[in-house]
């Protein structure tokens, strides 16, 4: 059972590495897949056969994390800024257009002049631009967002990386707490079998009967510690299932993992080979340092603003009015009078006429005021800036700021990454320390017991002083398997700052 819960530690961390290695997989899309997510763990819970594997309960658990969830919505958020900053490099085009009816006074659209009756009028637009030069803007803006993307995926496999040591480590307390169940219940089926040989002999007359009343002592003892470790067992699959964030409600047992005795040999690597293994690998780290790229090219985005913006426009429009008219002749013939000449007499003015041609008015039909009135134009746009209240100035101002925070960022990342290998590495040596004193001590006990059992039958002890041995033992063997199981995984986390594949053979 040792070898077994130790083999489960170890493969909680190597599940683990398994876990970030797939952890960059694209955010779920849809707000109600993830919503349901709860419900479908829970009843992938309920519907394994009662025995969950550590896979298994990591998958459960990044399928509920909030901020596993989180985390994938930050990465479909972060790609879909990455895809309209590249979709912004192309040219724009818009069209526009207009319908329009007008009553009483109103102007012509096609001879702009006033005319004192109903128009139904139409226009349309098309505009194209092309930006030609606006300082760099939407290609840093395009690197900026693609840092931003992958730094947000190599975050979300940090999350995915904590959330299975999280489960990792509740695995190992269910493990611990069901091989501290079976010690218990091997002490107190020692326990009744001492007693039962106890009886005999009492009922012999060759022991007393005092012994008999300290072994049932002694029973009623390992009792309590079946009990007690029952309820550490049931706390921590509480705890575990409350990590995989799945309801309490429903029986479940873990799958043993067998692990060999972990050997006493001094760990090969040291805490400054540990640190620049990890500082080049880890997730967290890569993702900060993208970060800090990323601000970079914000700060070039910023400085973009100062520079003059160039842009080509085109615009095709047309426009229709049925106020429009044609003259047609009309093969009628009338008199127009081009002048006046004065009487030499009379001294009378006498109109001077000419015949002209008559005509009617006629609409103009609307597709053939659409091809008349069809217009191209072409134009460069430059906007220089001079003064806009200090605008991008204090952008640039507030790009290096972030810039500065990204990088103290990075450096806290490093910090806390340097703090936790030296805080594991001093738990490994500690737990190193502990697993060796305690292999010492129960062989010693054991041996003692043996002496103590073999007197307790020739009747040479009373039967307190051989529970006082057992009990000693019983403790001894206890601890061991909790210092083994806490030593393996201590050494298993150093293998994963190391990027190490994990083997136990």
């Amino acid at each position: 059972m040792c070898k077994q819960v130790a083999w489960k530690q170890i493969r909680v961390v190597m599940t683990l590495l398994v876990t970030a290695g797939l952890s960059a997989t694209y955010a779920q899309n849809t707000s109600a897949q993830s919503g349901a997510s709860v419900t479908s763990s829970a009843n992938t819970v309920a519907s394994t056969a009662s025995r969950l594997n550590l896979q298994q309960c990591i998958d459960i658990a990044q399928q509920n994390n909030i901020l596993v969830r989180q985390g994938k919505l930050t990465v479909a958020n972060s790609d879909l800024q990455l895809r309209q900053s590249r979709l912004n490099q192309l040219p724009t085009a818009v069209f526009q257009g207009n319908q329009s009816v007008n009553g009483g006074r109103s102007i012509n659209p096609q001879s702009n002049e006033f005319v004192q009756q109903t128009i139904n009028s139409s226009s349309f637009q098309l505009n194209a631009s092309a930006t030609l030069f606006n300082g760099g803007v939407l290609r840093s803006t395009v690197k900026q967002n693609d840092l931003a993307l992958q730094a947000s995926q190599l975050e979300l496999n940090a999350t995915q990386n904590n959330v299975s040591l999280t489960i990792a480590q509740n695995y190992l307390n269910v493990l611990t707490g069901t091989e501290q169940l079976a010690v218990a219940q091997r002490q107190a089926d020692v326990t009744r079998a001492q007693l039962e040989r106890i009886q005999r002999l009492v009922n012999a007359g060759s022991a007393p009967e005092a012994n008999l009343f300290e072994l049932r002592a002694t029973l009623a003892s390992n009792e309590v510690d079946i009990v007690n470790a029952q309820n550490t067992l049931d706390l921590a699959k509480v705890a575990l299932l409350q990590a995989m964030n799945v309801p309490i409600n429903q029986e479940f047992d873990v799958e043993p993992i067998n692990v060999p005795d972990p050997g006493l040999d001094p760990y090969t690597a040291s805490v400054q080979q540990l640190y620049d293994v990890a500082s080049t690998n880890l997730p967290e780290v890569k993702g900060a340092d993208l970060r800090v790229k990323s601000a970079n090219l914000g700060v070039q985005v910023a400085k973009g603003g100062l520079y003059p913006t160039l842009s080509l426009n085109g615009n095709l429009s047309t426009l229709y009015s049925s106020a429009a008219s044609m003259q047609i002749p009309n093969g009628q013939t009338g008199q127009t009078t081009i002048g006046f000449i004065t009487d030499p007499v009379t001294g009378a003015q006498i109109p001077v006429t000419a015949p002209v041609p008559g005509y009617d008015r006629s609409g103009i039909s609307y597709g053939t005021q659409l091809g008349n009135n069809f217009s191209q134009s072409v134009s460069l746009f430059l906007r220089v800036p001079i003064f806009q209240g200090n605008l991008s100035r204090n952008r640039i101002t507030t790009a290096k700021i972030q810039q500065q925070n990204a990088e103290l960022t990075a450096l806290n990342t490093r910090l806390t990454l340097r703090q936790q290998i030296e805080t594991a590495y001093t738990n490994m040596r500690a737990g190193a320390n502990r697993y060796k004193a305690t292999q010492a001590q129960v062989a010693s006990l054991e041996r003692a017991f043996q002496v103590a059992e073999s007197r307790l039958n020739a009747g040479a002890i009373n039967a307190t002083d051989y529970s006082i041995a057992k009990t000693n033992l019983d403790r001894a063997r206890a601890s061991l398997v909790q210092a083994k199981y806490d030593y393996v995984f201590r050494t298993k986390i150093l293998d994963y700052y190391q990027n190490k594949s994990l083997s136990f053979n």
